[in-house]
């Protein structure tokens, strides 16, 4: 998987830089797009890594493809790591606060990365897309917060989500194997290890850890891109969010791809071309969301 977006800026990569405190292992990666002469204020960008919530990096090609090249469209990207379930160690709620924290990084951080504060979206693919939902459809309520942060006065709140081909409602995602059959994890389905309860007893668990049951008018909009040839996470997923946006009135953008697949980027999926390109159209999605224009 690689990347052909034509690119306006150079940018600097820094590695591994802590962002969850003490006693975490977890890092991020940081794209700092390079200007020449005045520093523009930049939007800013929390990439969140998909593999089902269990497995993932945010040095995966996908990962690196997309920060990218959303990084050369001059975005700062912060493309992290977080908390992963295991099989004896589910990961929800954590996970989720571990992007809210990422936010809260980035806002702390603006003046040194030349960030507007208000100009901050969060996005994922897959896995990664669905906590990236949840962080912006959980925009200012309280009790979806952080309980511990290294930035605990610092807002989480984001102005756009960007939502490649995610998981929208954990209780009508069904994973297949290429034979039809479900597609278990240790014994069990996949966001039963996610959320450390199954779905005939936390079934409720489910329901609210679903981006689909938090849609309402004041939502930040989001984008979302969706391949009809998925079959790991179909695009009926996408189809039932976008329906519930629409009933709550909350504004989005969705971009269909009949001949695309999972795991795509903003230009290619399985080393071949899309039908088109998304660079342009995230890029002016973000700009339309952002409130602050990006200039000093």
């Amino acid at each position: 998987m690689f990347s052909m977006s034509s690119s306006l800026y150079k940018f600097q990569l820094e590695k591994d830089v802590p962002y969850l405190g003490d006693g975490r292992t977890e890092k991020l990666d940081l794209y700092l797009p390079v200007a020449e002469g005045a520093k523009p204020l930049r939007g800013g960008v929390v990439w969140i890594h998909g593999g089902g919530w269990y497995a993932g990096r945010k040095t995966d090609a996908r990962e690196v493809s997309l920060s990218t090249d959303l990084a050369g469209q001059g975005f700062v990207v912060a493309s992290i790591d977080y908390l992963l379930a295991g099989a004896e160690q589910p990961s929800w709620p954590q996970a989720l606060y571990d992007c809210k924290n990422a936010v809260r990084f980035l806002r702390a951080n603006a003046q040194k990365f030349r960030i507007a504060p208000r100009n901050i979206a969060v996005g994922g693919g897959s896995a990664g897309a669905h906590l990236a939902l949840m962080v912006g459809y959980t925009n200012d309520l309280p009790e979806w917060e952080p309980p511990a942060s290294p930035h605990p006065h610092t807002s989480s709140r984001v102005e756009a989500v960007l939502n490649f081909y995610g998981v929208t409602n954990l209780l009508t995602w069904h994973p297949t194997n290429p034979d039809g059959t479900p597609f278990l994890f240790a014994g069990c389905e996949i966001p039963a290890l996610f959320t450390g309860v199954s779905r005939e007893t936390g079934a409720p668990t489910w329901q609210a850890a679903s981006p689909v049951t938090h849609a309402r008018r004041d939502l930040p909009p989001t984008f979302i891109a969706h391949g009809k040839m998925d079959r790991e996470v179909t695009h009926h997923q996408s189809l039932e969010l976008a329906e519930a946006l629409r009933r709550a009135g909350a504004a989005y953008q969705m971009e269909v791809l009949e001949n695309a697949g999972h795991t795509f980027t903003l230009t290619h999926w399985a080393d071949q071309p899309l039908e088109k390109d998304l660079t342009p159209l995230v890029v002016g999605f973000l700009n339309n969301c952002f409130p602050v224009a990006a200039t000093a």
